[in-house]
């Protein structure tokens, strides 16, 4: 019952069919419910088997297939889809769809896309794992030009007919390993996005990622890389990006690192085939602010800066972080794991990290993967690993919240968890 679950009933009872809604949580940790009484037939506390008698279920990105219900479902050869695959089936075919997946940077390049095609005067909607679910829109009706889709390995676990005219993986590193048998499962969840794409459309990689390299020969689409390091349809030669001949400056953007000139490259690519003027794409890209949540900037307390980068879920995530800065910084990590190696930051926290400060389930198992670097403190309350890192700080020193981890132990949502860091940063500032 969060988000996409409520947008696709609305949506299947607007289409004149009749939505049943089970919610695993009670009645009343659902702000809502009354609504949802109100509107549909529906259970909380728990899955019955009353999911058994309905025609096809749409499981929730955050449902792990092989849960109790789910099997018995199975086992009565139930169809399941995603909202994402119901979504497609009933969007207005002229609408073009560009669909996003990697382990990292999706959140800025749809962001990125949806923003030149906004400033090119398209009307384009922005959707999946980002902001308002697919099916919240109008997709059936005339109208949307382009829908531009974040889409993660879960959304894509129950597609079908799915097909996207321009899909990228941007990159694949160990994530979710908690939810997956083993990294090929995960990866081969991201590679959905191509299934049923045919030579017509377009399939974009990351020519400096080995695990997008070593599975897109699988892929049948028409197909186009970008690379920071090395020749490719569009490439970094050290100072401009290089598409078509033609050098497209990343000087004076506001965003910065490699990472997001990767973004900025794969954004490009997706909407080549739609031959948008490159005086638009300059427009777009030097009007283009950084995402909340990803390296954001949020104040200067006594010479202090503090940076909110509660996007950043994963060791690689973190690793952009760690090198972002012109000096070593004071890192705050934790929360709820996701069965990843910490260990594999270790070179890379001896280097840029001045000192570590723990917070959240994975405290413990974080403390023994970091042991060798650095200085540590471990805390029970978030809120007292930042005012430590303030204590500790000298003049010039930055703070980054950057976890590595989910936040479901302490709050809803990496949005929460970066909100409730800025809020504390500006009582400190007051």
């Amino acid at each position: 019952m969060a988000k996409s679950g409520i947008a696709v009933a609305y949506k299947a009872k607007k289409m004149g069919l009749e939505p049943f809604v089970s919610e695993f949580k009670k009645e009343n940790q659902i702000n809502y419910s009354q609504e949802i009484r109100k509107n549909f037939k529906c259970e909380f506390g728990g899955h019955s088997e009353k999911l058994l008698d309905c025609d096809l279920l749409i499981v929730s990105p955050g449902i792990p297939l092989d849960i109790p219900i789910l099997k018995k479902a199975k086992m009565k050869n139930l169809k399941f889809i995603s909202e994402i695959e119901f979504g497609y089936k009933i969007k207005y075919p002229a609408s073009k769809i560009i669909a996003i997946t990697g382990s990292n940077g999706k959140s800025t390049t749809v962001s990125l896309i949806h923003h030149i095609l906004k400033t090119a005067g398209y009307k384009s909607i922005l959707a999946g794992n980002i902001g308002s679910a697919f099916t919240s829109f109008p997709i059936e009706k005339p109208g949307i030009e382009f829908i531009v889709l974040e889409l993660s390995s879960f959304q894509l676990e129950l597609i079908e007919f799915f097909k996207a005219d321009v899909a990228a993986i941007l990159n694949i590193t160990p994530d979710h390993l908690n939810r997956y048998n083993n990294f090929e499962e995960y990866t081969l969840a991201k590679f959905n996005i191509f299934n049923n794409q045919t030579e017509n459309d377009l399939a974009i990689f990351n020519l400096d990622d080995n695990i997008c390299l070593k599975y897109q020969n699988t892929v049948k689409s028409n197909k186009k890389f970008f690379s920071l390091k090395n020749n490719a349809d569009i490439f970094f030669n050290g100072k401009n990006i290089v598409h078509n001949s033609r050098d497209i400056s990343v000087q004076n953007l506001l965003i910065k690192g490699p990472h997001n000139i990767a973004n900025i490259m794969a954004s490009i690519l997706a909407l080549s085939p739609f031959h948008l003027k490159i005086e638009i794409i300059n427009k777009a890209l030097r009007t283009f602010s950084p995402l909340p949540h990803r390296l954001e900037f949020v104040a200067e307390v006594n010479g202090i800066k503090f940076i909110n980068d509660s996007k950043a879920t994963n060791t690689e995530s973190v690793k952009y972080a760690l090198q972002s800065f012109p000096k070593p910084i004071r890192i705050i990590m934790g929360g709820a794991g996701k069965g990843e190696d910490y260990t594999v930051l270790n070179p890379l926290l001896k280097q840029y990290a001045k000192k570590i400060y723990l917070v959240g389930e994975s405290r413990l198992e974080m403390e023994q993967a970091f042991k060798s670097t650095t200085d540590i403190a471990l805390f029970n309350v978030f809120k007292r690993a930042v005012l430590a890192a303030y204590s500790d700080a000298e003049k010039g020193d930055y703070v980054v919240l950057s976890p590595a981890c989910t936040s479901y132990d302490m709050f809803n949502n990496f949005e929460e968890r970066g909100d409730r860091f800025k809020a504390i940063v500006h009582e400190l500032k007051k």
